[in-house]
């Protein structure tokens, strides 16, 4: 006789930044499927509540609320986080998924300071900060796991130069080992997700030519770009019991990019798209 499993986040609060779209959207939707409680957060609320009324239509009232939040800025970090425990009692995971990769982010020689004052901002103070609050309410019920999205680009480097993106993941995967250093006998767990090149808007749009596309695709063994419900899959295994004994890892959903980036010959692995151009 078979058992019916539980769902694999049944009793959690979960929230999700950059929850307005790509990844976070899907991963709102996946971890409310699974019987987590999720407040979408995102700078652009139309966007989150968008992801919150799908949720809704799925799996009924009151699985899911929206908030506006900008989290560059730690007061509305806090007010987040502090939303989250007033309206469900708790939370439990915490992944911090909002980030941008600014067109105009280039090379050392050609990146305004103010772009990269901007991906710092957003891409690791933004982490910081939701990691501080999350600690604080994770204390008070035992623990939890938090996720921070990173990139393989912090791994590799980037073959399309985005400097100040690289720098920032970078950053956000040297925070996330020393977080798991410090909280680990505190039962809060703290793990990098390390996409690929995925298809969603933020990167189409940083890709705008199909000679960037090409350049990126020609280092990716499974020939493709990922899609944002393989990075939500992932996330979810971060944020379950499942990963009960998983903290500090750089966690790669990557179509194989950075375990194959070059041949022994230093060739790119795979044939070249067609057109491609170097």
């Amino acid at each position: 006789m078979s058992v019916k499993s539980l769902p694999r986040l049944q009793g959690k609060v979960a929230i999700v930044t950059g929850a307005g779209g790509g990844i976070g959207r899907e991963s709102a939707i996946l971890f409310a499927r699974e019987g987590a409680k999720v407040v979408c957060a995102d700078i652009n609320l139309e966007g989150a509540q968008v992801t919150v009324d799908k949720i809704t239509e799925l799996f009924g009232e009151g699985n899911a609320i929206a908030f506006k939040a900008n989290v560059a800025k730690e007061e509305e970090v806090k007010a987040l986080v502090d939303a989250a425990v007033e309206k469900y009692g708790k939370l439990n995971v915490m992944f911090n998924n909002a980030g941008i990769m600014h067109p105009a982010d280039d090379n050392a020689l050609n990146t305004e300071q103010s772009i990269w004052d901007l991906t710092m901002d957003i891409n690791v103070k933004g982490v910081w900060f939701g990691c501080k609050y999350a600690i604080l309410a994770m204390r008070k019920c035992g623990g939890g796991s938090i996720i921070n999205t990173a990139s393989f680009v912090a791994i590799m480097g980037a073959a399309t130069p985005q400097l100040a993106y690289t720098a920032s993941k970078g950053a956000v995967l040297a925070m996330t080992r020393e977080l798991a250093m410090v909280h680990a006998r505190e039962n809060i767990r703290f793990n990098s997700l390390c996409p690929g090149p995925i298809r969603t808007p933020l990167l189409m749009d940083f890709l705008n030519t199909p000679e960037k596309k090409n350049r990126r695709l020609v280092h990716v063994p499974m020939g493709r770009f990922g899609e944002p419900i393989e990075q939500a899959q992932g996330a979810l295994f971060l944020a379950s019991d499942e990963s009960s004994f998983v903290t500090g890892t750089d966690f790669k959903v990557d179509g194989g990019l950075c375990a194959a980036y070059v041949t022994p010959e230093g060739e790119p692995v795979g044939e070249a798209p067609k057109n491609f151009v170097a």
